[in-house]
């Protein structure tokens, strides 16, 4: 990704910077701004979108932009853009259909609007860089087959964990190793926190509790592993995946998964709770040829068979603005599913849930989510997290049990819904996919 600081820098002397669209200014999307407009040259952040529209004014006045139109049209937009004015709006499909932006970058967490964002963005033909996990592990698969046909990118992104391994990941294959296992590592998994019991972290970093809520009760983990999965043709070990509580080094843990299993499985994604350091990422990875293993003993990373490779930092918003670059000047994708999805990620409950209860959203008081294979998935007519906000419940549902679509009633017209079934349709009868490269 070196090449990349280059490539913007003849951009900014060419006076042909980057523009880009953000959909969302939340948390993430304030310091996204931030970063484009400050340290970022050879890229313009020209339109900022958000429901609240105060949201998306207080995103540019942060990065110390001050001087910015609100437009309600199309046209309005694109003559602001050809003027070099900054832009915000409350309708994120104006930013969609526009001229004069080279890509999006979606950042609202939110599946059913993103569902709406990403499809409109691919009618007219838009790359479109993801922040949303979520939305991705739930419909990512069919949505890359819409992008795909239109002949425009869809990606995830640098920065955040899923990134950052994909990174490592294509690193230690690029030196010959073969990557058997993608993990990532947290400082706490406890399914069931809620956002009262994470009210004052969340305060404390100014962020919202179910946001800080899902990375606290395993439901992003899960979004961001099985994402991982999907766009390297790894599985899970089981349900939830193994997560070990280990407080040593990564390094450490070579020695405590069976290399052979995870070549009979195809390599596995997982996370470690509480090893250093973190809260990074790694990867575990083999090598066949004894004279590579002589060398990498030397380089000090032991005798195998797994060998450790690890980041120790994702920097997140930090990064967002060089998986634009890597998509519209190099059509880089950072993080795609490769094919047929292989994990999705289930709704179990968090607490004893009663029929005709609805159900709140990811990060809330009801529910948690669990990576599963998609195989068991689709044979067990499981619930996928990303579709269980909104449904009510037929009945009761002990805690810890895992809901199925007999199990509620989704509500009614979600474009998702109808991408999901698309989705487990399309892909029925196709092979998986391996990763190649």
């Amino acid at each position: 990704m070196i090449i990349v600081d280059n490539a913007l820098k003849a951009r900014q002397e060419a006076g042909k910077p980057v523009r880009v669209g953000m959909i969302g200014a939340g948390f993430m999307g304030r310091g996204i701004a931030n970063q484009i407009a400050n340290s970022v040259p050879g890229m313009e952040l020209v339109a900022i979108s958000n429901r609240n529209l105060d949201a998306a004014k207080r995103a540019y006045t942060e990065a110390g932009i001050t001087e910015f139109q609100t437009v309600t049209t199309v046209s309005d937009l694109e003559n602001a853009i050809a003027q070099q004015q900054y832009v915000v709006t409350e309708d994120a499909m104006l930013l969609c259909r526009a001229a004069g932006i080279d890509a999006l970058i979606e950042v609202t967490g939110a599946v059913e609007f993103g569902t709406h964002v990403v499809m409109e963005a691919i009618a007219h033909h838009k790359h479109v860089v993801m922040m949303n996990a979520e939305l991705d592990g739930t419909i990512g698969a069919i949505l890359k087959v819409y992008a795909d046909k239109a002949g425009v990118i869809l990606t995830g992104c640098d920065g955040d964990q899923p990134g950052v391994q994909l990174n490592l990941y294509r690193f230690v294959k690029s030196i010959g190793l073969t990557p058997l296992l993608c993990g990532n590592i947290k400082g706490l998994q406890d399914p069931y926190r809620n956002p009262t019991t994470q009210a004052g972290f969340a305060k404390q970093w100014g962020q919202k509790p179910s946001m800080v809520t899902s990375f606290a009760d395993g439901t992003k983990i899960s979004f961001e592993q099985a994402i991982v999965a999907n766009a390297t043709g790894m599985t899970v070990a089981k349900r939830g995946m193994l997560g070990y509580d280990f407080r040593g080094h990564v390094d450490e843990m070579t020695s405590m998964y069976d290399v052979e299993q995870l070549k009979k499985l195809g390599g596995i994604v997982d996370y470690v709770v509480g090893a250093k350091p973190g809260p990074g990422v790694f990867v575990f990875a083999t090598h066949d040829d004894p004279k590579q293993q002589h060398y990498l003993n030397l380089y000090k990373l032991g005798e195998g068979p797994l060998y450790s490779f690890y980041t120790p930092y994702h920097l997140c918003h930090f990064e967002v603005p060089l998986s634009v670059a890597r998509v519209v000047l190099f059509q880089d994708y950072i993080l795609a599913p490769l094919g047929k999805p292989l994990v999705d990620v289930v709704t179990t409950a968090k607490i004893d849930l009663k029929a005709g209860e609805t159900l709140d959203g990811i990060g809330y008081y009801m529910t948690y989510g669990q990576c599963e294979t998609s195989a068991i998935t689709l044979q067990q007519k499981l619930l996928p997290m990303g579709l269980a906000e909104g449904c009510r419940l037929k009945r009761d549902i002990p805690k810890d049990q895992v809901l199925t679509y007999d199990d509620v009633e989704l509500p009614q017209g979600r474009l998702c819904d109808k991408l999901r079934a698309e989705q487990d349709a399309y892909f029925a009868t196709q092979k998986t996919m391996v990763a190649v490269g």
